[in-house]
């Protein structure tokens, strides 16, 4: 007696005919309704039956679906860029309580190599100042030398730059580790003038079009709180 074979029937079932279509939504009136966007896919039947009448609404409907796509697309990016920004937003914010808990210049350089990169979802951020006047060398903040500001930042309070290595002058040993960046130009009242730096390994997280409110924001937190705890000349 010939054995069943137990190897399983890969052979695809044959489509359903279009008798058999028409039964189940005439067994199923509710099946559209809950399936709204099939009907989007539905070409709408013509007006005409041939003729030297050329019946223009299926090409009006083709539009009006191609416009609506493209309107879902857009509110889709909104939402998501506006989701986007409430983290970020979040994020800063959350920054900032700590930089203010920090009690002097050690605990903000403490703050921002170790409190900052996970609040911000970057990977290293740096403190750094022209000594000028005041040489004073303070544990974690980098001595950035004499004119580097001027030359990196020219007129500008923030740069973004993405798909580019950071420099050691600014991001010290992490500079390795840097693959974009943003630097935001800090000028605390009587105290050399500094930036703020952030690194990542991502090199699309910072990106010259972004918007820059919210670092400002912060550099100008970390500002007032150099000009109170900057130690004296």
């Amino acid at each position: 007696m010939a054995r069943k074979s137990e190897t399983a029937d890969l052979t695809a079932p044959p489509p359903a005919s279009e008798e058999q279509v028409v039964a189940f939504l005439k067994a199923t009136p509710e099946f559209l309704v809950n399936h709204s966007d099939l009907l989007a896919r539905q070409a709408p039947p013509s007006r005409f039956s041939g003729g030297p009448v050329v019946d223009l609404q299926q090409f009006m409907i083709g539009r009006l679906h191609d416009e609506l796509d493209k309107m879902r697309g857009c509110a889709e990016h909104l939402i998501t860029t506006s989701r986007s920004n409430m983290s970020v937003q979040s994020r800063t914010h959350d920054a900032v309580l700590s930089v203010l808990e920090a009690r002097d210049m050690a605990g903000l350089a403490r703050v921002a190599a170790e409190d900052l990169p996970p609040l911000l979802d970057v990977d290293v951020v740096c403190l750094g100042f022209e000594p000028g006047e005041h040489p004073a060398i303070l544990p974690g903040i980098l001595p950035l030398p004499a004119t580097l500001l001027d030359q990196v930042m020219g007129m500008g309070e923030v740069l973004l730059r993405s798909q580019s290595h950071g420099d050691p002058m600014i991001f010290g040993e992490a500079a390795g580790l840097v693959s974009s960046f943003a630097l935001v130009r800090l000028d605390p009242i009587g105290c050399p003038p500094g930036l703020l730096a952030l690194g990542s390994r991502n090199d699309r997280t910072f990106q010259s079009s972004q918007g820059t409110e919210l670092l400002s924001f912060l550099a100008r937190v970390i500002e007032d709180c150099v000009q109170r705890w900057w130690p004296a000349a």
